[in-house]
């Protein structure tokens, strides 16, 4: 984090938070110097830039917390968490709350252990991100026990029936809709699906989208096709050899994590990426533009989910009345360089 020494700051951090809030050097000074003649939400928005940028409050500002909010979530390896929980705690920070995050390794802290943790510090609610709501085989008391005592939850990716909470969920279903049709488009048939343990909510729900998009392929079993491994670059790997060995030109990733492994398996195996075997991802995390070939994948909009789980939070604790549904968040497919038309099909 990056700490501002004294007030004033200088000219460089002025210019920082200026462009990160969208507004003048002299109106960020005068929020700095707590002047008046700033509008309420342009002052909000200054604030909320040095929060984000990680620059200390001067004195006067500063302002004690309305509560904590607990955030669970697994552990950072996989990108896409760390990106969760970074929109999560910069939206609770600028809405006044102290996040605090629970992070789980295996062997490590028991979610359970987490949250008796976070009540026992009084937490005002708590998000969970792909948590133990996500596992079909995991006991949902944890959460109804939760909701009974009246605490605000969210629970992101993995919905569960008989939780009266608000689920935030990646429509899994389009997501192989939309990483299937392009794939068929370019000629590919034997598609093939990298993917975790089927005991997994958004799993099921993956393969269920993928036999859909491959119901009227002639001559294929979609479930010859689909490698339950783990979410991992072994797990794409693994996956990817069982695969190609089943006649796949083409892969479907879980995860832009998964599809590491995918490229790596198809490299040891002589295969070139698009040219030889097709690879789509499935998040859309950081540096997949920069790998080669750039990654084709499915982008989940981490940002939108993380907001609507933060919202649902917050005006539970506020007294809001909250309806107590899943929302489902539709994917998008990123057109990069992994994926090519069949070999066979080809001039």
């Amino acid at each position: 984090m990056i700490t501002a020494p004294a007030d004033p700051p200088t000219r460089g951090r002025l210019a920082d938070l200026a462009a990160y809030a969208g507004v003048s050097e002299a109106t960020v000074s005068r929020v700095l110097n707590d002047k008046p003649g700033v509008a309420a939400k342009t002052r909000q928005g200054v604030l909320t830039a040095l929060d984000v940028l990680g620059y200390e409050r001067p004195s006067k500002l500063r302002r004690s917390s309305a509560g904590l909010i607990g955030l669970v979530a697994p552990e950072l390896t996989n990108p896409v968490f760390p990106m969760f929980a970074q929109v999560i705690e910069t939206r609770l920070a600028g809405a006044g709350y102290t996040p605090v995050l629970c992070t789980q390794t295996p062997g490590g802290v028991h979610e359970d252990e987490y949250v008796q943790m976070l009540l026992a510090r009084g937490v005002s609610g708590i998000v969970f991100v792909s948590g133990l709501h996500a596992d079909t085989r995991a006991s949902t008391e944890r959460y109804t026990g939760l909701r009974d005592r009246g605490l605000p939850i969210a629970l992101v990716n993995g919905y569960r029936e008989g939780i009266d909470a608000t689920f935030v969920s990646h429509d899994d279903l389009a997501s192989m809709r939309v990483a299937v049709r392009h794939l068929r488009d370019l000629g590919h048939s034997r598609i093939g699906f990298a993917t975790g343990p089927r005991r997994y909510v958004p799993v099921q729900r993956r393969i269920a989208g993928f036999r859909e998009a491959m119901a009227d392929v002639p001559g294929v079993d979609p479930d010859e096709l689909v490698s339950t491994t783990m979410f991992s670059v072994e797990g794409g790997a693994a996956a990817t050899r069982q695969l190609v060995e089943a006649g796949a030109t083409a892969v479907v990733a879980g995860s832009d994590v998964m599809a590491l492994g995918v490229l790596r398996a198809a490299h040891h195996l002589g295969l070139r990426v698009p040219a030889d075997l097709s690879v789509v991802g499935g998040d859309d995390v950081p540096f997949m533009s920069f790998i080669d070939p750039p990654l084709t994948t499915v982008r989940m909009d981490v940002a939108a989910m993380a907001e609507a789980a933060v919202t649902a939070v917050l005006e539970e604790v506020a007294g809001e009345r909250v309806e107590h549904r899943e929302y489902l968040f539709a994917p998008e497919l990123i057109l990069r360089r992994s994926t090519a038309p069949v070999p066979a099909a080809r001039p």
